[in-house]
């Protein structure tokens, strides 16, 4: 059963490893992409932020989406009530997160396709 509980832990850890990977990496290509519009391209296009604001931001929905399943792993592990419930707690946080970053997320990409259409128009 301890080897059970080891592995379960890793594998939770692991998922938020992933999750944590994925967001730096998402940041890291997002500033890249930024610095690059700014000082080399000396563009100054609120189009140009937002795609890069909406890339940003679907690298933190699927970093989230590691985030829960770690969390749900470690439910398996929880041996109290108030574990469970502190761990519930931050579950719903942070699907409320991915559902409210996932909603911002289409709005802005309505809105980029519409302006892109105009210029195109």
């Amino acid at each position: 059963m301890e080897i059970l509980h080891k592995f379960i832990g890793t594998i939770g850890f692991a998922l938020n490893v992933i999750g944590a990977l994925i967001t730096i990496w998402g940041t890291v290509i997002c500033l890249v992409d930024f610095l690059k519009k700014e000082v080399l391209l000396k563009e100054d296009s609120v189009r140009g932020n937002e795609a890069i604001r909406l890339k940003l931001g679907s690298y933190l929905v699927l970093a989230l989406e590691f985030f829960i399943a770690g969390d749900v792993v470690k439910t398996i592990m929880m041996p109290d009530w108030q574990g469970l419930a502190l761990l519930a707690v931050i579950v719903v946080i942070r699907i409320l997160l991915s559902y409210f970053l996932t909603k911002d997320f289409k709005d802005d990409l309505e809105t980029v396709r519409k302006g892109v259409a105009k210029e195109r128009g």
